[in-house]
């Protein structure tokens, strides 16, 4: 089974992914995976099309946001990119998983809705929380500006939309003591059906 988890920017993702892999769950994330491309195999393409976004041999995230922001041009071939080159790492650790033995594994995809990968997964989860706490919590990040995240929010598809095309929604708005206790519910519906 191959849960597909996401949410927009700031809807405690990356929280619910580590309660998920507390609980034994093999998670592959796909931000991370980025960030390794951005040291590796995707430096050549980038430097290709963004050069201004390399900084001693590796892709600067701080610069290479300004040069795809706004301009849907340069974000779509960024992607063209990216993209790819993600879902092999994707696919590679659901081969290691099912070689493994593994029934359950999570797909972590910020972009699950946005292109199309909800339907590789068998279960999307969606984490939500109302838009103030959601701005609340991206505002808080280091060197993030109101600007950069309706910017991005723009990007992703609703959250209300997320939700309702969910098969379960983790609300991480009480806090993630209760969001723990959901995740944990969550688990417990899906092997009661496996």
């Amino acid at each position: 089974m191959i849960i597909g988890l996401t949410g927009s920017i700031g809807m405690g993702k990356s929280a619910t992914a580590a309660m998920l892999r507390d609980e034994g769950i093999p998670v592959h994330d796909s931000d991370a995976s980025v960030h390794l491309l951005y040291r590796g195999a995707a430096i050549p393409a980038i430097a290709r099309h963004f050069p201004a976004a390399i900084v001693d041999g590796i892709v600067d995230r701080a610069r290479l946001g300004p040069e795809v922001l706004g301009k849907p041009e340069r974000m779509t071939l960024l992607e063209s990119i990216i993209h790819p080159l993600v879902g092999q790492a994707r696919q590679d650790f659901i081969n290691n998983n099912l070689a493994a033995g593994r029934s359950i594994m999570v797909v972590d995809i910020p972009l699950l809705f946005e292109i199309g990968g909800e339907k590789d997964v068998d279960i999307v989860l969606v984490t939500s929380a109302p838009d103030d706490i959601q701005e609340r919590r991206v505002l808080a990040r280091t060197g993030m500006t109101r600007e950069k995240f309706l910017a991005i929010r723009a990007r992703q598809v609703p959250n209300a939309e997320k939700c309702r095309r969910a098969h379960r929604v983790i609300d991480t708005s009480i806090g993630f003591g209760s969001a723990q206790l959901q995740v944990r519910a969550f688990l417990r519906s899906i092997a009661a059906f496996r």
